[in-house]
């Protein structure tokens, strides 16, 4: 089958965001994560093009390109005002990551009480159960803390499709899961540990560990891995 072209360039170079989709943002070059910023190229030009220009106007250095002020890429056919000041915060946010990871800015679990120091005030005082999944790079550093489920007193659903779901979305590497209970009893119920094996093992079929899962309270919290009921 012929390849499939857009304007005289392969479809590869073509669809950026798809590839971002398909392979993650690392795969792609300079060039095409400037594209996906700027969207659209004007009549004749593509974003892809619109990118190169831009990245030109600063020698090929993405670096010396996040110097530059907002005004700076204007100068560039198809950037106007509002792309730019885009352009322009998209290069903060990656400056001020570079800073964080610099100064060790990611927060790594290394042992249960790291995860209960994270949510102790946020879920030790509350009146009903919310079950909530930390996800974790390889480095055990944490990618993200989403909460899957608010529910009543004694009880919140955990629905294994969208906690993996979530999981391979993210290209999480391993998940910690946690809930509380609101009656400040840490002992985990029949529902809970049967839960927790389930987890287990859906995780091992897809090569993504549960590492723990801890029950959360006021005054302290279980944890199924100290406790070796993993």
């Amino acid at each position: 089958m012929d390849e499939v072209k857009e304007v005289g360039v392969p479809l590869r170079a073509a669809m950026p965001r798809e590839r971002l989709m398909l392979e993650g943002p690392e795969a792609l070059s300079d060039e095409e994560l400037l594209a996906i910023l700027i969207r659209t190229g004007p009549a004749g030009r593509s974003a892809l093009e619109v990118a190169r220009e831009l990245l030109a106007l600063a020698g090929g250095q993405l670096g010396d390109l996040g110097r530059m002020p907002a005004d700076a890429y204007r100068l560039v056919h198809g950037i106007g005002a509002e792309r730019a000041v885009g352009l322009a915060a998209a290069m903060e946010i990656g400056r001020r990551r570079a800073q964080a990871a610099a100064e060790g800015g990611e927060t790594k679990v290394v042992r249960a009480s790291d995860v209960f120091q994270r949510f102790k005030h946020r879920l030790g005082d509350l009146a009903h159960e919310e079950f909530w999944v930390v996800y974790l790079r390889r480095s055990n550093a944490i990618l993200a803390e989403l909460r899957i489920s608010s529910g009543g007193l004694s009880g919140t659903v955990a629905d294994p499709k969208v906690i993996f779901g979530k999981a391979l979305a993210l290209r999480a590497a391993a998940l910690i899961l946690v809930h509380n209970h609101p009656s400040g009893n840490r002992s985990p119920s029949a529902s809970d540990r049967q839960l927790t094996r389930n987890m287990k093992e859906a995780g091992a079929f897809l090569d993504l560990p549960v590492l723990d899962h801890l029950i959360v309270t006021r005054s302290g919290y279980y944890s199924f891995a100290d406790a070796g009921a993993l």
